[in-house]
């Protein structure tokens, strides 16, 4: 953090008090807000598309204020990995669509080209008297049950199921993607012609943490010979997994990614940073499940909640790449930012099987070294300075077992029979079952073939008699007994029972000849072994297999035909992208500041709205305005996707803010997206009453409780309502991402004082709101507010420093970038 500082220094987005109060952390944690300007952008195609259709609307408002605008690119660059539109419409069984009932041919292989099946059609089994799927026996019984048929979706009878091989499933899934999503997909193929520092990782090619981690991470930028260190923001919540490749990074909201595209600094109060000293030897029994999940449980118990935590100590060495990454990644699960594990020669060693060549091996090493950024676990002359060290012995990890249903239920393999017998005594419940003792034995009859069998609690009856103990088992399979016999080898049996005699179980197999017992002990694999077969072959396989898919390419996404014009040529029937309307009404000079006059209140809401409350990600519900939307557009409701695929979209999405069934508004008293248009007594969809109001030229506020904003961080949860005309939110307390989002969008938010809220003023949320703006604001301004009835109050403006002021003052981040590239 300090080196980005220092390299971004400018006077205004980073100073040079910013660069002091990381220098000071330790007096300075948890007060002041410092910048942050990281090396790279991560993007997945959900949040790609509204930050891509952004950047394009950017470039129509640049023209439009008679600016270029071929200057509108991303300052940052960006990585957008296409991962998220893949619906599994076809498995390893598929339809077997024609007979073969007396021999003859036998059923094809599913075609490669796909042929809709537009109506469903009986398909006849090879014993039509047996079938009773829904080809026969249903079909009879409800003629029309069947009658509708989902595009590209087979009807399923277990009777007319037919392996696929599996690169063939690969490859239907594949071609339906690129069907479905062909628009998008088109307009991401534009956005990486014409926009720098933009590159699109297709379909098909791997999930954004993966590609992240093996292919976009460059641990150490070389830019014109000019080095830093690699840092990202990612819009994808397993961002924070690059951490434990010695990459700084964690995930944000679409808005502040934006602004990072865009050139600006994200703000983050300054953390705590917790050393976690790893000690001791872990056992060799000991899995990196137990390791990973031994770690996170103390750091979830130790409270390590919106801090950041950094590994080192001896036992660090002995993680992998995949256990540090794995930590990494569950920051979620014990609340820290992130969990940072330094550079060391593991690291160094696991990057040359990834491909690193040598000299850019050395390069990185000899930077890391020079700036202190390189670490050697074994011979630290001096451990870093932390808030807080939570110490943790490797040596105390003990093998687990987890269950039943969670994974933090964890019992020791030493303790597993006895906890075992436990759950069955114990009373009925989570780990209970209450079954008595004389029960816990039970021999179960079982009649197979005639024959009358018992079956016990673990064991499955094959017959009774002494087979194996006597030798009279199967032999084994010729090519592995030739296989044996030619290769000389010392093979090994392991047998249940008490005789495990030499030869007893097959007579090419030579040991235990001394008959000693053979425990799992003494053929686990100790982690020092799996670790090396990992990083020698399955590490260097599976990445020399990404770089030939790399530069390969993808075939349908090389045919995917796309423009290539400065401006993208929008398509007004489009229901998946559209131009928003951010910039109608967008001037070349900001406007002066003004006050909000006579608005009303939208919405009175409690606590702890969530941004899902504001803008749903699911499902889009029939009757909503969306919907009636798409149903213009000539949709039918099983097209209409969910608001998530449809970001690209501000119709769709405005109508979709606060379209939430949970949403509860006070003015109605029971959840439902609904609201009051106050000028004429009208119930209506929370859009339909915005429209009403934006047609009446009134401007529009909400009033809630403690923690607005709280949950996923989302730009719609800002955007909607910015369009919708809600120029403020007055609130108790406000979650720190969601307020950064409405600063970005040119909403103010607005805080009650110490104390007081709505109900303490007295208020309903029926009066019409003044709030008067001084021209000069300055972080914390207190503001004064008044009603229709006479009522006055003031309230804070939660502005943390100069720049969101800035931004506020254009109207938004995108306004303001706007202006900058006239």
């Amino acid at each position: 953090m300090l080196e980005t500082a220092v390299r971004n220094w400018d006077g205004f987005l980073v100073k040079e008090g910013d660069v002091m109060n990381i220098l000071d952390w330790q007096a300075k944690q948890n007060n002041v807000e410092v910048p942050f300007c990281p090396a790279r952008v991560l993007l997945q195609d959900f949040t790609g598309i509204p930050a891509m259709v952004d950047f394009a609307a950017m470039r129509e408002a640049v023209k439009n204020l008679g600016g270029d605008p071929t200057r509108v690119h991303p300052v940052c660059p960006t990585d957008l990995t296409v991962d998220h539109s893949l619906q599994i419409d076809f498995s390893k069984c598929a339809i077997q669509n024609t007979p073969n009932p007396g021999g003859g041919d036998p059923p094809r292989p599913a075609s490669s080209k796909l042929s809709p099946l537009k109506a469903p059609r009986k398909l006849p089994c090879r014993d039509q008297s047996s079938c009773k799927g829904p080809c026969d026996g249903e079909s009879k019984r409800n003629p029309g049950q069947f009658s509708v048929q989902i595009e590209n979706t087979p009807l399923l009878c277990p009777f007319h199921l037919q392996p696929v091989p599996e690169p063939e499933t690969v490859f239907k899934n594949q071609e339906i993607e690129f069907g479905r999503n062909k628009e998008r997909l088109q307009f991401f193929k534009w956005g990486s012609k014409v926009f720098r520092n933009v590159s699109v990782i297709p379909p098909g090619t791997g999930m954004v943490h993966q590609m992240n981690l093996e292919h976009l991470s460059r641990v150490v930028f070389d830019v014109k010979n000019f080095l830093y260190p690699d840092s990202v923001i990612g819009t994808d919540s397993h961002t924070t997994m690059v951490n434990g490749l010695g990459i700084l990074g964690w995930g944000m909201g679409g808005i502040e990614t934006e602004a990072v595209m865009l050139g600006l600094p994200i703000t983050l109060t300054l953390p705590e940073v917790v050393g976690c000293e790893l000690t001791g030897l872990a056992s060799s029994l000991a899995t990196s499940i137990d390791i990973v999940l031994s770690i996170t449980k103390q750091l979830r118990q130790a409270g390590v909640s919106g801090k950041f935590v950094e590994f080192f100590g001896p036992g660090v060495s002995q993680l992998s790449i995949g256990d540090r990454t794995t930590i990494a990644n569950m920051c979620p699960e014990y609340g820290a930012i992130l969990s940072f594990f330094p550079v060391d020669d593991v690291t160094l060693k696991h990057l040359k099987h990834t491909g690193f060549d040598d000299a850019k091996l050395k390069s990185m090493e000899t930077y890391l070294k020079t700036v202190k950024l390189f670490r050697n676990y074994q011979y630290s002359a001096k451990e870093p300075e932390y808030s807080q060290i939570i110490p943790i012995s490797l040596g105390s990890i003990t093998p687990y077992v987890s269950g039943p249903k969670r994974a933090q239920d964890r019992v020791a393999v030493t303790n597993m029979k006895t906890d075992f017998q436990a759950c069955l005594r114990e009373k009925v419940g989570f780990r209970g079952f209450q079954i008595p003792a004389e029960k816990q034995c039970r021999v179960v009859p079982v009649e197979y073939e005639g024959n009358e069998y018992q079956l016990a609690h673990g064991f499955e009856v094959i017959g009774y008699g002494c087979s194996t103990c006597v030798g009279n088992t199967a032999p084994l399979p010729e090519a592995i007994q030739n296989a044996i016999v030619q290769g000389d080898l010392v093979a090994c049996g392991v047998v249940s029972g008490s005789k495990n005699f030499e030869g007893r179980l097959c007579s090419c197999i030579r040991v235990n000849p001394d008959g000693r017992n053979i425990f799992l002990h003494d053929i686990w694999p100790s982690r020092e072994e799996l670790q090396q077969i990992e990083e020698e072959f399955v590490i260097a396989s599976m990445f020399k297999e990404l770089k030939i898919k790399m530069e390969k390419g993808n075939k349908r996404w090389n045919s995917l035909e796309a423009p290539e014009s400065t401006l993208f040529t929008w398509d007004s029937k489009s229901t998946y992208i559209r131009c928003p309307s951010f910039f109608d009404k967008l001037a070349r000079n900001p406007p002066h500041l003004q006050c909000i006059e006579n608005a009303h209140v939208l919405l009175h809401l409690g606590d702890s709205v969530t941004t899902d409350h504001v803008s749903p990600a699911g499902s889009i519900a029939r009757g909503s305005a969306a919907a009636r939307y798409l149903m213009n557009k000539g949709l039918t409701p099983r097209e209409f996707n969910s608001y998530g695929a449809r970001r690209g979209n501000d119709a769709v999405m405005t109508r979709g803010t606060f379209a939430n069934i949970k949403l509860l508004n006070k003015f109605i008293g029971k959840p439902a997206p609904k609201t009051i248009h106050f000028p004429t007594g009208q119930t209506l969809d929370v859009f339909d009453a915005a429209e009403l109001y934006r047609k009446e030229n009134i401007p529009l506020i909400i009033l809630a409780g403690k923690k607005y904003g709280l949950g996923s961080s989302r730009d719609w949860a800002a955007k909607g309502p910015f369009l919708m005309g809600v120029k403020a939110v007055i609130a108790e307390s406000y979650e720190k991402i969601h307020k950064g989002h409405l600063i970005g969008m040119g909403i103010a938010p607005l805080q009650f004082l110490p104390g007081e809220s709505v109900q303490s003023l007295g208020l309903t949320g029926k009066e019409q709101f003044s709030i008067f703006f001084p021209q000069e604001l300055s972080p914390g301004i207190t503001l004064r507010v008044k009603t229709s009835t006479g009522k006055a109050f003031h309230v804070a403006a939660s502005f943390d420093n100069d720049v969101e002021i800035t931004l506020y003052k254009h109207g938004g981040v995108l306004n303001y970038m706007v202006r900058r590239l006239l």
